[in-house]
């Protein structure tokens, strides 16, 4: 059975764009990359529409290719329809790749030139074809891949999100081990790294972090023309029973998977304590009387000859339980009945703080704040600003801008950065906001 063992999302402006066009979505299992089209503002919104139809789960997780394609269609529906009431907003579209990790295969739907791909060992595969006009002449044997290199219309697009009332979406479904490496990204990385270079990449790193920051590096460091989207994924396998213990628990679902997430939380949940159950105290032990101990017999005192009998009878001492004798194996009961209830206690004990640490995953799966990263861009995390000793986060980066913090003025900067916790949909807000120039 598959399993999301480690994620990694990020973007970057580049080195030729004014703004960041570009939207990701992370949250294993579902992987979404967009890049949008028909300038800053429109491209921006259309690939946040697309994003946004992507944020409320897949819905059936049996029928995977036909759930992505749906969602690609209704997101299509949503983006041609915004285009045409708002006339600053017309023609605008956006690519998309997304990405769902099943039960034991990984589906893929896709539409325009963002691509993705999968490392298995060494080896480099693209899963995705291009719906863009070179890569059609490239299938058709008309035009070689050094001369769509350098060709005047390499950048034009066949396929997209919005132009059209309805979309064509490619899907497939391929098989995943553990250790495979996804990677979904748009065009400004692949039209700036080879294919060769990001296979040389994705094998030189062991953490998927390290990987996107030296793709997104790299894109830059070669003229970083386009919005350069990064998203990566990591599987292992484990067993079903495994696989129920270790999935992580997101707010109101029972699975883990709706991480896959439904709608995205925006409330932090609070977990009510549990007290644990007091042991019972073992009855005090009646005090035994001494041995050989009777109870006072009646005494009748006898008057003189001829006179009445004077009888008197004397009170009775208290009645004493007699202790029973004690051998060996009742006194080795006792130390066993103590281990019993010391077993119980911890036991309790146990299942409590289990309680408390889920309670906190949760909490802490509901929460963000916004900082900035170790490039001083933007940057959206889930849970909470604080590391516990020997370095352990209790955050991580769930969503990367491409705007630098420096470009902020320092009054928005101090009230944006100043690391307040934020429900999903606040924090979201703020950064789109953000991204599309309303914060300056």
């Amino acid at each position: 059975m598959l399993r999301v063992a480690e994620q990694y999302a990020g973007t970057d402006t580049g080195r030729q764009r004014r703004a960041n066009e570009d939207s990701l979505l992370a949250r294993a299992p579902l992987f979404v990359v967009a890049d949008g089209m028909g300038g800053a503002r429109a491209g921006e919104v259309a690939s946040r529409i697309a994003v946004e139809m992507f944020a409320r789960g897949i819905g059936d997780p049996t029928e995977p290719e036909a759930a992505l394609a749906t969602l690609v269609r209704d997101a299509n529906a949503r983006i041609y329809e915004r285009s045409h009431r708002h006339a600053d907003q017309a023609g605008m579209g956006t690519t998309l790749t997304a990405l769902y990790v099943g039960a034991g295969t990984v589906s893929i739907a896709h539409v325009g030139d963002s691509r993705a791909y999968r490392l298995r060992g060494n080896e480099l595969q693209r899963l995705t074809d291009d719906h863009s006009l070179v890569d059609e002449l490239i299938r058709e044997g008309r035009l070689t891949p050094e001369e769509a290199v350098e060709h005047p219309q390499r950048s034009v697009i066949t396929r997209a999100l919005g132009p059209e009332s309805a979309v064509d979406v490619d899907t497939l479904s391929v098989d995943a081990r553990a250790g495979d490496v996804f990677l979904l990204c748009s065009d400004g990385l692949t039209t700036m790294v080879g294919e060769d270079e990001i296979e040389r990449v994705l094998s030189e790193h062991a953490r998927l972090r390290d990987i996107g920051e030296a793709l997104i590096a790299a894109a830059n460091e070669a003229g970083g023309r386009d919005n350069i989207s990064v998203v990566l994924v990591r599987v292992e396998e484990v067993s079903a029973r495994l696989a129920d213990e270790r999935a992580p628990l997101a707010p109101g679902d029972a699975d883990g998977h709706a991480r896959e997430d439904p709608l995205p939380q925006t409330a932090s949940m609070k977990i009510a304590g549990t007290d644990a159950p007091r042991s019972r105290e073992a009855p005090a032990e009646l005090p035994g009387a001494g041995a050989g101990e009777e109870p006072a017999e009646s005494r009748v005192a006898q008057a003189g000859a001829g006179a009445a009998p004077d009888q008197t009878l004397a009170p009775r001492e208290p009645v004493r339980a007699r202790e029973p004798r004690r051998g060996p194996a009742h006194e080795s009961a006792l130390p066993r009945r103590s281990r019993k209830r010391r077993v119980t206690v911890l036991a309790v004990l146990a299942v409590v703080l289990a309680l408390v640490c889920v309670g906190a995953y949760v909490a802490l799966q509901s929460v963000y704040f916004i900082g900035t990263n170790n490039r001083g861009l933007v940057t959206l995390f889930r849970g909470v600003p604080f590391r516990l000793p020997l370095n352990v986060a209790l955050y991580q980066s769930d969503y990367v801008t491409g705007v630098s913090a420096s470009t902020i003025t320092p009054a928005r900067r101090s009230e944006l950065l100043d690391h307040s916790l934020r429900s999903e949909g606040n924090a979201i807000t703020l950064l789109h906001s953000l991204e599309l120039g309303q914060l300056e």
